[in-house]
C-alpha cells in the first residue's frame, strides 16, 4: 500500500471498513502471526528436545525485538519467488546461531495456515461483538416498542396487525442465533497444524504429535486432527458460507427499514443528521435509507465470495495452491465488509426514528380489514363452519376503499348481528387488544434473549 491516498485502488482502504478491522489484515499484522507460530515452532522442539534451547530462545529474542524486518522479507521474497521461505530466511538471519534451527521440520503450509487460523479467530472475536452489540440494539427497540401497533405486510400487503416491538424481537433472535452458529463453528475454524509435508508429521520423527499439541497449545488453537499438506479447506467455506448467512440476515433487517421509509410508508427513518447531512444533490428535501441501501449493497458482495471457498475445498491429491491468492482476497474482504455492516446496523437501529403515530394511522387506513381474522376466528367459535366465515367476510371486505369501515359493515351484517354484539364487535376489530399477544410473545423472547446479550 502506498501513502498517497490518491493512489489507493481498493475501496476497503478507503471508504468501506472499520481501521480496527484493516489493521488485523495489515502486512505487519500477518507477518507477526508468522512470526508468532515459527516461535511456537521452536520453542516446543526446544522443550522436547528436539533443537537447542538456546536456539529457541535466539529465535524468540529476534522476534520479540522487531529484528525481522518486512521490507527484508520483501526483498528476499523478490529473489527466491516464495513467501514462506523468504521469511524463513529473514529470521534466520537475524537470529544468531540458532538461525540454523529455524523452521526445523516444517513446511510452508504449517506457517501459513496455522497463522491464518489465528487471524480468523480473532476476526471472529470482532464479528461475535457486531453481532451481540446489534442483537442488543434490536432488543432495545422491541422492549420499548413491545405494544406499539403496527401493520404486519406480507406480498407487501397489509395483513393483520402485530407490534413494532415483535418485528424487532425477531430480528433480534435471528441475529442471535447466527452467534450461536460462530459459536459453533469457531472450534472448527480456529485450528493449525505442525505436520509438515503432506500432514503425516514424518519430518519431526517420533516427537510429532507432541510437536503440534505443544505448538498450538502455546498459540490457542486446536489441532487439525486430519490434514493433509494443508488445514482442510472445508472448515473455511463453512465460515465463509457463514459470513453469507450473517450478510442475508443483514440485508433482511436493511430492506425493512429501506421499506418502512418509503414516502407512501413512512413508518421509521434512519438517523440523519438535520445540521449537515445531505440526501440528494438535486432533490433538497430527501431523506435517503442510505446506510440500510449501503448494506444492502454489500452483503450481495459478502455472498458472491462465499463461492471460491467452496470450490478450493477440492486440491489436487494433498495440496496445490488454486486456494492460495483467491483466499487472500476473499478471506480479508468478507471479513472486513461483514463487519462493516453489523457497524451500520447497529447505527441504524441505535438511532432508528419510530413514528408511531403513523403506524396507527395506517392501522387504521386499513379501515378494519386487517382484523377479519378476529372477526372469522369469534364466527367460527359461535357455530359458523370456518370456511363460511371465511367466504361471508372475504365477500364484506369488498371495496376497502370504498363505502365504510368493516366495523360499520359488520354491525350492519345480518348475518354477522346474529351472532355477534356491537360491542363484542368493537372489541373484535380493536388492533390494541389484538397485538396483546405479540406483546406477550415479545416478552417471551426478550426473557429468553436476555441472559445471552450480557456478553
Amino acid at each position: 500500500m502506498t501513502d498517497d491516498p490518491g493512489s489507493l485502488f481498493c475501496p476497503l482502504e478507503f471508504r468501506y471498513g472499520r481501521a480496527r478491522v484493516r489493521d488485523l489484515f495489515s502486512r505487519d499484522a500477518r507477518l507477526a502471526r508468522a512470526l508468532r507460530v515459527e516461535v511456537a515452532l521452536a520453542e516446543t522442539e526446544a522443550e522436547l528436545g528436539m533443537i537447542p534451547a538456546s536456539a529457541a530462545k535466539e529465535i524468540a529474542d529476534a522476534v520479540a525485538n522487531g529484528r525481522v524486518r518486512l521490507e527484508r522479507v520483501d526483498e528476499l521474497e523478490r529473489t527466491l519467488k516464495h513467501d514462506v521461505m523468504a521469511l524463513v530466511r529473514a529470521l534466520a538471519e537475524v537470529s544468531g546461531e540458532g538461525g540454523a534451527w529455524v523452521h526445523f521440520g516444517s513446511t510452508s503450509a504449517d506457517i501459513t495456515d496455522t497463522a491464518l487460523a489465528l487471524e480468523l479467530k480473532e476476526s471472529a472475536a470482532l464479528l461475535r461483538e457486531g453481532l451481540t452489540a446489534l442483537a442488543r440494539a434490536l432488543a432495545g427497540l422491541a422492549k420499548l416498542h413491545r405494544a406499539t401497533p403496527e401493520v404486519g405486510r406480507t406480498h407487501g400487503q397489509h395483513g393483520v396487525p402485530i407490534s413494532f416491538g415483535y418485528k424487532m424481537a425477531v430480528g433480534a433472535a435471528e441475529v442471535v442465533r447466527q452467534r450461536e452458529r460462530l459459536d459453533q463453528l469457531l472450534p472448527r475454524l480456529a485450528v493449525g497444524k505442525m505436520a509438515g509435508a503432506v500432514g503425516t508429521g514424518a519430518g519431526f520423527g517420533k516427537h510429532a504429535y507432541a510437536v503440534e499439541q505443544g505448538a498450538m497449545r502455546r498459540l490457542g488453537l486446536a489441532a487439525d486432527e486430519a490434514p493433509t499438506q494443508i488445514v482442510g479447506r472445508d472448515r473455511i467455506a463453512e465460515f465463509t458460507n457463514w459470513l453469507a448467512l450473517v450478510a442475508g440476515t443483514a440485508e433482511r433487517l436493511a430492506t425493512e427499514v429501506r421499506n418502512l421509509q418509503r414516502t407512501e410508508i413512512a413508518e421509521v427513518q434512519e438517523p440523519f443528521d438535520e445540521a449537515r447531512q445531505v440526501g440528494s444533490s438535486t432533490m433538497a428535501q430527501k431523506r435517503n435509507p442510505m446506510l440500510s441501501e449501503n448494506v444492502t449493497s454489500l452483503a450481495r458482495l459478502v455472498r458472491a465470495f462465499a463461492l471460491p471457498p467452496l470450490e478450493n475445498m477440492v486440491q489436487w491429491h494433498e495440496r496445490d495452491l488454486a486456494n492460495s491468492a483467491n483466499e487472500r482476497v476473499v478471506l480479508p474482504h468478507s471479513i472486513l465488509l461483514t463487519d462493516d455492516l453489523l457497524t451500520k446496523l447497529i447505527e441504524v437501529f441505535t438511532g432508528l426514528h419510530v413514528d408511531a403515530r403513523r403506524m396507527s394511522e395506517e392501522v387504521d387506513r386499513s379501515s378494519g380489514g386487517a382484523m377479519t381474522e378476529s372477526l372469522m376466528l369469534a364466527l367460527t367459535a359461535r357455530g359458523v363452519p370456518r370456511a363460511d366465515a371465511h367466504e361471508h367476510l372475504r365477500r364484506l371486505t369488498r371495496n376497502p376503499g370504498e363505502g365504510p369501515p368493516l366495523t360499520a359493515r359488520a354491525k350492519a351484517d345480518a348475518e354477522v348481528r346474529k351472532l355477534l354484539g356491537e360491542a363484542e364487535i368493537d372489541q373484535l376489530l380493536d388492533p390494541v387488544r389484538y397485538i396483546q399477544a405479540a406483546a406477550e410473545k415479545t416478552d417471551r423472547i426478550l426473557a429468553r434473549l436476555g441472559p445471552l446479550l450480557v456478553a
